[in-house]
């Protein structure tokens, strides 16, 4: 089951022409991973701070369908999956939302945006490859398909 994750686009998202500037995105779409992680009962402050793993981004890309303006209310659907061992990816769907409401996704609507992230699994201290650990392994079941 995918993870929907609210936000409201602020006026620092935006750039000279008032839509959302480019990077931003993938900057609200971490927002949606770091909020399904927490939902997933992951200890945010460990898992960022001092685990014995990180999951650094590879890849990252973002496709723009539509623009997207101060005060608009989005919905961040976000799905990750198991891809290797030690990979995962996340994609996130950006779509309108209603004010003060949670979206109903089961009624289909035109995306505004679509992103990936590719995240590896490394060993905080040797900065080498590692399989997933058991916390993203049970985030992954909880959220992905």
């Amino acid at each position: 089951m995918a993870f929907v994750y609210l936000r409201t686009v602020f006026f620092r998202d935006t750039d000279a022409a008032g839509v959302v500037y480019f990077t931003n995105v993938l900057s609200m779409c971490h927002e949606a991973y770091e909020a399904s992680l927490a939902a997933a009962g992951v200890d945010l402050k460990q898992f960022f701070g001092k685990a014995k793993t990180a999951f650094p981004i590879a890849h990252a890309s973002v496709d723009f369908f539509r623009p997207m303006f101060c005060g608009d209310r989005l919905a961040i659907q976000m799905q990750p999956k198991q891809t290797k061992p030690d990979e995962f990816e996340i994609t996130y769907h950006l779509f309108a939302a209603k004010a003060n409401s949670s979206p109903d996704l089961s009624v289909p609507s035109a995306s505004l945006s679509r992103a990936l992230s590719r995240h590896v699994c490394i060993d905080s201290a040797s900065r080498t490859r590692s399989p997933l650990s058991a916390e993203i392994i049970h985030w992954l079941d909880q959220w992905s398909e």
